[in-house]
C-alpha cells in the first residue's frame, strides 16, 4: 500500500509536521508551497479524520443477516497513488533538517592545516528547517529561495554547495528549485546550514534513485564542512577529528528529556571564537570520561564543559551574562545551561520553560526562544520532524476511536 514515505525506502517525507519554536519578533510565515504529485495527494488524504464509510442493512422480518457494505477511502486512494507513482516517478520532495546540540565540546589541539582538533557530544534535535526540492527543467543551475532576509542564495550556500558536489562526484546532472522555509537561526552555535547542506545531499540522491549509499553522502560531505558528516548519522554521535570522524553512539540520554534554547539576536562568528581561544585555558578533562558520565547519570552541570565558551564570551559579552541569568533563574529547572558549540544559544535542559526573566526584561525582548527534544533517525529513512504535543493527543484520540 501506498504511504507518504517514499523511494528507495528511504521516509523522505512525514505527513504530519509541526513546529513549536517562537520569537518575541514577528517572524515571516511562509505556507505557499505544497507538493505535487502523490506526496501531495497522500498528504491530504491522510490529514482526513475520517477513515471509512460503513453501510448496513438488515430485513429482521424475513429473517435475513445484515448485510455490511465498508468503502475503505483511504485504501482507495493509497492504490491510486501507487499507480501515480510507477507512472510519474518523484518531482518534488520536502524533507525536515534538524540541527543539533553539543552536549559537550572539548578542543583536544591545532593542528598542521589551521583546523582544531575536538571531541564533542553531538546530539540532533528537533528545532529544524523545512526544505522543499523540484526538479528543475535547467541543466546548468539551481535556484534557491527562502522566507528570510540575509542568507546567501548563491554557490555561498552550503545547499548550492553540496548539490554541486553530488553532481561532481556521480555525475547525475540533476538541477532544483529549492525553498528553504528557514527556522534554525544562524551564527547560532546549531549547525543549521551544516543540516541544510546534509539535508540537500539525501534529496539529491532520493532523486537519482539512490546511486549513493550513507556512508558515500557521509564521507563526500566532509569535503564542504566539518559538522555535516554528523548528520548522517543515526542522531547521537561521538565526534573527533575536525568533527568529520564520526562514531554513532546510542542515544545517551532519555529522547523525551525536554530543553529550551535561547539565542540573543548578537551571533557569534565562529572563526572569531576560534581566533580567541587559548588553548591552555581549555578544559583538561578527558572526553571519554565525559561521554562515560553521561551515559550513566544523565546530563548534568558538569559533563556539559564547553571550551568555546571563553571565547565566545569575549566576543558577545552580553552571552556570558545571560547565561549566568538563566542559571540562576533556572535552579532546581534544569539539569544544566550550557552554550552550544561556537555560539551564541544557550541551551537549558531539563525544563522546555524559559526563565520569566526573558519575558519582562527589555533587553531581550527580540532574542529567540525554541523548545526542543532529542531526536535519531532509523537507518535508511531521514529525520522526521517530531508531532507536537497536540498532535500526538490527537492521534491517540483517533487510536481509541478506531
Amino acid at each position: 500500500m501506498a504511504s507518504s514515505h517514499f523511494l528507495c525506502t528511504h521516509h523522505s517525507y512525514n505527513s504530519k509536521t509541526h513546529f513549536n519554536s517562537f520569537t518575541h519578533a514577528v517572524s515571516p510565515q511562509f505556507s505557499s508551497f505544497k507538493p505535487h504529485g502523490s506526496l501531495g495527494f497522500r498528504k491530504n488524504i491522510q490529514s482526513s479524520r475520517i477513515h471509512f464509510i460503513r453501510a448496513s442493512a438488515s430485513d429482521a422480518t424475513a429473517g435475513k443477516k445484515q448485510v455490511e457494505v465498508i468503502y475503505d477511502r483511504d485504501d482507495t486512494f493509497n492504490t491510486l497513488a501507487d499507480e501515480v507513482d510507477r507512472d510519474v516517478g518523484m518531482s518534488r520532495l520536502t524533507l525536515f533538517s534538524p540541527c543539533k546540540i553539543n552536549v559537550f565540546l572539548r578542543i583536544t589541539g591545532k593542528r598542521p592545516d589551521g583546523f582544531h582538533d575536538l571531541a564533542s557530544l553531538f546530539h540532533v534535535i528537533s528545532l529544524g528547517d523545512k526544505i522543499k526540492f523540484s526538479l528543475s527543467p535547467s541543466k546548468s543551475k539551481d535556484r534557491l529561495s527562502t522566507n528570510v532576509p540575509g542568507v546567501p542564495l548563491d554557490e555561498r550556500n552550503l545547499i548550492i554547495k553540496a548539490l554541486n558536489l553530488f553532481r561532481k562526484k556521480t555525475g547525475i546532472d540533476n538541477y532544483f528549485w529549492i525553498h528553504l522555509d528557514k527556522k534554525v537561526p544562524t551564527g547560532a552555535g546549531l549547525g543549521g546550514g551544516s543540516s541544510n547542506a546534509a539535508t540537500a545531499l539525501w534529496a539529491a540522491n532520493q532523486f537519482s534513485g539512490c546511486v549513493a549509499d550513507e556512508k558515500d553522502l557521509q564521507e563526500w560531505s566532509g569535503e564542504i564542512g566539518s559538522d555535516i558528516p554528523f548528520f548522517f548519522s543515526h542522531g547521537a554521535a561521538y565526534c573527533t577529528g575536525r568533527g568529520e570522524v564520526v562514531e554513532d553512539i546510542s542515544p545517551p540520554v532519555p529522547l523525551d528529556l525536554p530543553m529550551v534554547l535561547i539565542k540573543p539576536q548578537e551571533a557569534c562568528p565562529t572563526g572569531e571564537v576560534y581566533k580567541r581561544l587559548r588553548l591552555d585555558q581549555t578544559s583538561q578533562i578527558d572526553p571519554l570520561l565525559l561521554l562515560e558520565k553521561i551515559s550513566k547519570s544523565g546530563i548534568s552541570q558538569d559533563v556539559c564543559v564547553n571550551d568555546l565558551e571563553t571565547p565566545a564570551f569575549e566576543v558577545v559579552p552580553s552571552l556570558k551574562r545571560l547565561k549566568q541569568r538563566i542559571a540562576a533563574a533556572g535552579r532546581g529547572q534544569y539539569d544544566a545551561v550550557f552554550m552550544s558549540g561556537s555560539g551564541s544559544t544557550i541551551v537549558g535542559v531539563g525544563s522546555p520553560d524559559p526563565p520569566q526573566f526573558v519575558y519582562d526584561d527589555e533587553d531581550y525582548q527580540n532574542v529567540f526562544i525554541s523548545e526542543a527534544k532529542f531526536v535519531t533517525r532509523s537507518p535508511n529513512q531521514w529525520y522526521s520532524e517530531p508531532l507536537s504535543t497536540d498532535e500526538s493527543l490527537s492521534e491517540k484520540v483517533e487510536e481509541s476511536i478506531k
